[in-house]
């Protein structure tokens, strides 16, 4: 489903979500550096961001979609393995070697 066949409340919801985790992303320091927001600051947009996804959750479920899409960390283990066309090898008859 795109943008566009959302209907408004929904469209906001995206929107809001992809400015705070926009703003997030492009304030934080490197590692080392102070932190640009308050305390206080950080738990209004953690706050916000939940009550984004909460929201969003509520209006899905009454469409009937049920989302199992979830995030995923650069570092987290992949489930996956992806293996490249030059480390398959291909013996006898068909048998890996």
């Amino acid at each position: 489903m795109g943008f566009d066949e959302l209907e408004k409340e929904q469209q906001v919801m995206v929107v809001m979500r992809k400015v705070l985790t926009s703003v997030i992303r492009e304030i934080t320091p490197a590692p080392g550096k102070e932190y640009p927001l308050s305390e206080q600051t950080v738990e209004d947009i953690k706050m916000c961001l939940k009550l984004i996804s909460t929201r969003e959750q509520e209006l899905a479920k009454e469409k009937g979609i049920t989302n199992l899409a979830r995030p995923h960390y650069a570092d987290e283990e992949q489930t996956v393995k992806t293996v490249s066309f030059g480390q398959v090898k291909k013996g006898e008859k068909g048998k890996e070697e």
